[in-house]
């Protein structure tokens, strides 16, 4: 099972890195190519999610639940495949709701921001798949100039979480609020 999710996160990763040069030429370059790019992000986002949600759980077959949450390698591993579908979802999830108005105004920077973060998210997740493996990578050094050893969980204070929530519910009761008002 381990190679077959090692096989099936390069789709995610292509996809991933695909959704995030199209983000990149739509927010950045006038043109045709621009348009194109623009046009075809969606798909390319749904496809991403569907191979994404195909390796977490491959990669959840790999080992027994219990001995993946023992080590705070694989921990991390799991945390941050994760955030880099949620960062993705929402992306597709804008991209979708937006429609054609995507890339306009003050959009376009929030597509390429959360693009961004999103790879940087999953590059990190990978670097630590590659640990796990016995095969590290030069990334991991970036990450300990940040502070941060991929050999140590990274926790997450509950109160942290807590505002993370409710950061989502305001916003989502603000995005409501502001649909009203465009009715």
């Amino acid at each position: 099972m381990s190679g077959l999710h090692h096989m099936l996160v390069h789709f995610p990763l292509g996809f991933w890195a695909l959704a995030t040069l199209m983000i990149l030429i739509g927010a950045l370059l006038p043109g045709r190519m621009a348009e194109l790019s623009r046009a075809a992000l969606l798909p390319v986002l749904v496809l991403s999610l569907l191979a994404a949600l195909v390796a977490i759980a491959s990669g959840l077959l790999v080992w027994p639940i219990e001995a993946s949450t023992s080590s705070p390698l694989a921990r991390n591993h799991i945390l941050t495949a994760l955030w880099s579908l949620g960062v993705f979802s929402m992306l597709t999830v804008l991209v979708w709701r937006a429609g054609s108005t995507a890339f306009d105004g003050a959009r376009r920077w929030v597509l390429l921001l959360l693009a961004l973060i999103g790879i940087s998210i999953f590059a990190t997740t990978g670097t630590i798949g590659g640990h796990l493996v016995g095969a590290t990578t030069q990334f991991s050094e970036l990450l300990k100039l940040f502070g941060w050893d991929v050999y140590h969980t990274f926790f997450v204070p509950t109160w942290v979480i807590a505002v993370m929530v409710l950061i989502g519910i305001v916003c989502a009761v603000l995005g409501l609020k502001g649909r009203r008002a465009a009715l």
